[in-house]
């Protein structure tokens, strides 16, 4: 058996603490050689931290070099700053990757989805850097630099020849914003010409969005800045049921957080019927970042297995399984 490797495990708010311990049940079935070390962050634990993002919690995920995320609630138009955007400011999880994938038995208007979403994670429209410059005017700043496009750049290359991907496309809006998606594109450009068997390609944001509703099969790895991201991978999980069947990963150079992307779901915490699909796919991605690639293609297959059999299913994908239900389903399949 190999050393133990520590995971910092981190609930999160709503149905988090719900798909989570489903997460870990599965983990520990594979008898993993890791150690789960849980940490709170996000907005429930505020009146016990006075923050949503505690010092410690941090200082866990730096030591460990992994976490394992739940969904945190973030207040709208108030409140502290997301715990989310927090953990990837302290830890520079510069590339969000966003694997979008069709589930077995789950209808959507699409068949065969296979798309990739590379984002880049620490800078442009959507960190927030903005103020009141006169009353009833406020100015909010853009900041893209070429070290950080450059490396998200070369991540998403790399990602596309890790796994044997044919076409990059960077997605931008250098037509109106020449300078700041100008230089975007020239740090993939550059990139793009040290990988010459992967095709290089750049879409225009809106375009992106009317092709990708007529035909997703025409994407592969899609490399786009910070806001831009968040909305197209949005989309694509639509793509192939929602943001329930599809897992998140924020990656740095010394530290990864994989997480569920939903939405904390209040309405149903507490009353054991929330899916853990995204969380378990995100699971397996992280095994397979760690080296466990075996165990986390097993996560996968059982997935993959008890969709395809379609007998279990939870609410929100038409079924009335429990999550427990559905968790024995996956160990069973393991």
């Amino acid at each position: 058996m190999a050393n133990t490797r520590t995971v910092t495990v981190i609930n999160g708010d709503g149905i988090g603490p719900e798909v989570m311990g489903a997460t870990i049940r599965v983990l520990e079935a594979l008898k993993l050689p890791l150690d789960f070390d849980h940490k709170d962050a996000g907005t429930e634990v505020i009146a016990k931290y006075g923050t949503n993002l505690p010092h410690e919690t941090v200082e866990a995920v730096l030591r460990s070099g992994v976490a394992l995320k739940g969904p945190t609630g973030t207040v709208v138009g108030g409140g502290m700053p997301s715990a989310n955007v927090g953990l990837r400011k302290r830890l520079d999880l510069y590339a969000s990757l966003r694997p979008v994938k069709s589930v077995p038995s789950v209808k959507t208007r699409y068949e065969d989805v296979d798309l990739i979403v590379v984002r880049e994670n620490t800078e442009g429209l959507y960190v927030g850097i903005e103020h009141i410059v006169v009353p009833g005017v406020v100015e909010s700043l853009k900041i893209i630099t070429e070290k950080a496009s450059t490396r998200i750049a070369r991540f998403a290359f790399e990602h596309a020849r890790k796994l044997g991907r044919k076409k990059v496309t960077a997605v931008h809006k250098a037509n109106i914003m020449k300078l700041s998606d100008g230089l975007f594109l020239d740090c993939c450009r550059k990139v793009g010409r040290e990988f010459p068997e992967i095709q290089y390609e750049e879409v225009i944001i809106d375009n992106l969005c009317m092709q990708l509703v007529k035909d997703p099969s025409r994407f592969d790895v899609m490399v786009l800045e910070n806001l831009y991201g968040d909305i197209i991978s949005d989309l694509c999980a639509g793509l192939v049921g929602g943001l329930g069947v599809v897992p998140g990963a924020n990656i740095g150079e010394r530290t990864a957080v994989f997480e569920a992307v939903h939405g904390t779901a209040p309405d149903i915490a507490g009353k054991g019927i929330a899916n853990p699909t995204a969380l378990l796919m995100s699971a397996a991605m992280m095994l397979d970042w760690m080296g466990l690639t075996e165990e986390g293609q097993r996560v996968q297959a059982a997935l993959q297995k008890v969709y395809g059999e379609g007998k279990i299913r939870t609410g929100d994908l038409g079924g009335s399984s429990t999550t427990r239900e559905f968790t024995d389903a996956i160990i069973a399949a393991l």
